[in-house]
């Protein structure tokens, strides 16, 4: 029987983490999901690193965590990409 917040799936379709067949994280935006830091997609990585295990809350704040740190990183990314230093 599956444990509540067990991972066993991992898909992004229209913003949806899917982690098993009843609950997903929503409004998970594009870039968070496809976000590279050194060749990993930490957002994609850090579910993997979890499968068939339960998340607790503590977990699933985590988790949320990191997509609005992603968000964030590529917003910042692309304001210091339209600083002009010349």
């Amino acid at each position: 029987m599956k444990k509540d917040y067990e991972i066993t799936d991992k898909k992004n379709k229209a913003g949806r983490v899917r982690i098993n067949d009843e609950q997903y994280f929503d409004n998970v935006p594009k870039i968070a999901w496809e976000f590279y830091i050194g060749g990993y997609q930490p957002a994609r990585k850090w579910l993997r690193d979890r499968k068939r295990r339960e998340l607790n809350f503590d977990d699933i704040l985590h988790y949320q965590k990191i997509i609005k740190a992603l968000t964030e990183t590529d917003r910042i990314m692309q304001e210091i990409d339209k600083i002009d230093f010349m």
